[in-house]
């Protein structure tokens, strides 16, 4: 396996100092606090052999947890530390996105790391900022329900995703969408490039301009140092119609599904799909798994140390946006329990001492033999010494068995 540290990122309180210090968000000492230790995650995960670090995009979040803002700067930040270790998105909200930025952007810092990006994307669930952002696609979070508002979401999304694809692969682009163009106005052009003649006409792309110095084409830069492109990942997957849409276009899918035999369903159907697409993969392969691990002396204190904070956070916040919905049980009719305990019991909270956690990856392995292990990690959740500890304890315990 290969294996990715992932995120939120958090800024580091209790929930009674939350309360306390609310809105956390805007606490500069807080915020530097975080900063001082992603830094130093970033540092420990790669000197511990981690193949990736990622995190969410997220934004407004004045309660501090996912306090994720601008994950391309942090990445050119921790690259700039660290040497080897890769940097993920996971994911770049596109309903949010121009299509043109963010292919310059991520073409940038796919230079700036010399391809120690990977490009993860997503639709965006959280109203509160998608709404904002969102506004200029009339997009809001997605519900994940099938609606005319999901469709709307998905529709953005895929659009987006297409136009940035095809910057990074053409050397000039002319296009009109049902939500974008280029150029603008499409029909005649851009009039107003005074320096068509004696400058884009000579030292631009062939046929940006046209004989009468209207700008036709479009040419964004930089392409990617990746060729064609950085590898794409598509987090927290949850539906077969999402996992069949990650196989047709190469995409990692990074699957939030627990249980033992969906887990291995929706990998079934990502590698049938794919061979459908000419890429003949074993099941597993580019497939990542989304888990928790929180580790103790004994079984009892990794199960308490992981309902103290995971399990605490998944309540009372990710449970909100219907995420326990990924613990289902197939045929469960009922709805799902918000408890710790489900999480256990679905495969997704891997506790316990290291020969515990050990058995679970090694089930894990047997099941579906996946590509990717994801550590959804407790940064910013707890004391910073046991961050550390359990860091450390994967990385000199666990994780040297099972890496590639």
């Amino acid at each position: 396996m290969k294996f990715n540290l992932f995120v939120l990122p958090t800024i580091p309180a209790t929930f009674e100092e939350r309360e306390r210090l609310r809105p956390i968000g805007r606490n500069n000492d807080k915020y530097q606090e975080m900063l001082t230790e992603l830094r130093e995650i970033a540092q420990l995960a790669e000197e511990l052999g981690f193949d990736a670090m990622s995190t969410t995009e997220h934004h407004f979040h004045s309660e501090g947890y996912e306090a994720s803002i601008a994950p391309l700067m942090l990445y050119t930040d921790l690259a700039a530390r660290t040497e080897r270790i890769k940097f993920a998105s996971l994911g770049l909200v596109l309903p949010t996105w121009d299509p043109l930025r963010v292919a310059e952007e991520i073409a940038v810092i796919d230079h700036l790391t010399k391809g120690r990006f990977i490009a993860g994307f997503a639709r965006g669930y959280q109203d509160r900022w998608t709404n904002v952002l969102g506004q200029h696609y009339h997009v809001t979070g997605a519900p994940m329900d099938g609606s005319e508002v999901d469709a709307h979401n998905r529709a953005v999304f895929e659009e987006v995703f297409k136009i940035m694809k095809t910057a990074w692969t053409e050397e000039s682009i002319r296009l009109k969408t049902k939500y974008y163009e280029v150029p603008t106005p499409y029909e005649h052009g851009i009039q107003r490039w005074p320096v068509a003649k004696n400058w884009t006409s000579k030292y631009g792309a062939e046929g940006e301009v046209d004989e009468n110095g209207a700008v036709q084409r479009i040419c964004v830069v930089p392409k990617p140092y990746t060729e064609p492109h950085p590898p794409i990942w598509q987090p927290f997957s949850v539906s077969e119609k999402t996992i069949r849409w990650c196989a047709t276009e190469g995409i990692v899918p990074w699957i939030l599904i627990s249980h033992p035999p969906a887990f291995r369903e929706l990998c079934e159907a990502y590698r049938d799909e794919a061979a459908r697409h000419g890429r003949n993969l074993e099941l597993g392969e580019s497939v990542g798994a989304f888990r928790s691990v929180h580790i103790g002396n004994t079984y009892t204190e990794g199960y308490s140390l992981g309902a103290e904070t995971q399990g605490a956070g998944f309540i009372q916040y990710f449970a909100g946006f219907g995420f326990f919905e990924a613990y289902r049980y197939p045929g469960e009719t009922t709805p799902v329990p918000w408890k710790f305990e489900r999480m256990v019991e679905a495969k997704y909270s891997l506790v316990g001492t290291v020969d515990d956690v050990k058995r679970e990856l090694e089930a894990l392995q047997k099941n579906a033999n996946i590509e990717w292990f994801g550590w959804f990690f407790d940064q910013g959740m707890m004391p910073w010494e046991e961050t550390k500890r359990q860091l450390e304890i994967f990385g000199t315990k666990i994780l040297p068995e099972f890496k590639d």
